[in-house]
């Protein structure tokens, strides 16, 4: 990844973060420029390599946030930020990205259930989880808890887990090529 590109990725989820803090939103402009400017950067540098490399991002976090997506465990905005993040950062930076992601959200959701004294809670509603998604039902109609849209929610700004896991992996990028 190119350092022009490194600069557009980390300003994105920057901003993205900034917004999901303040509103718990993430603006459909902002991701909208993401994927435009992930594209045109990638054209401008690498030409019809640039292009398929932008869309095999965008289309592999498309993949996986979707389903997310359709079962309510993740915000529209989420997925189409990840989306932008794969038409900059391109499908093998993105699956990084992706991972580091998990693992930084998973320590967030850790803490912050830790914090909300809801051990108990989370621990019934993972068994929830996978008994409905072994059943092959949308966890969300059996508990509302697990429906991100819900007010019972325990809900964390998935931007800002974006955010913490897009810069590792770019912090990690810089301090290994020094």
């Amino acid at each position: 990844m190119t350092t022009g590109q490194q600069v557009l990725l980390a300003a994105l989820v920057i901003v993205a973060a900034a917004f999901d803090l303040r509103t718990r939103r993430i603006p459909n402009w902002l991701c909208a420029a993401g994927v435009i400017c992930g594209f045109a950067f990638q054209i401008a540098l690498f030409r019809w390599a640039g292009a398929r490399e932008a869309l095999l991002g965008a289309g592999l976090a498309l993949l996986i946030y979707v389903p997310l997506f359709a079962l309510r465990a993740m915000g529209g905005g989420d997925v189409k930020l990840m989306a932008a993040v794969g038409s900059i950062a391109g499908p093998r930076a993105w699956i990084a990205i992706f991972l580091v992601t998990a693992i930084a959200g998973g320590a967030m959701a850790l803490v912050l259930i830790a914090v909300k004294g809801r051990m108990r809670r989370t621990l019934r509603n993972v068994g929830v989880l996978l008994t409905e998604l072994v059943h092959l039902r949308a966890p969300h109609q059996a508990e509302e808890e697990l429906d991100v849209t819900s007010g019972k929610a325990l809900r964390l700004p998935h931007g800002c887990t974006i955010s913490v896991g897009t810069l590792v992996y770019l912090a990690y990028g810089w301090w290994a090529s020094s």
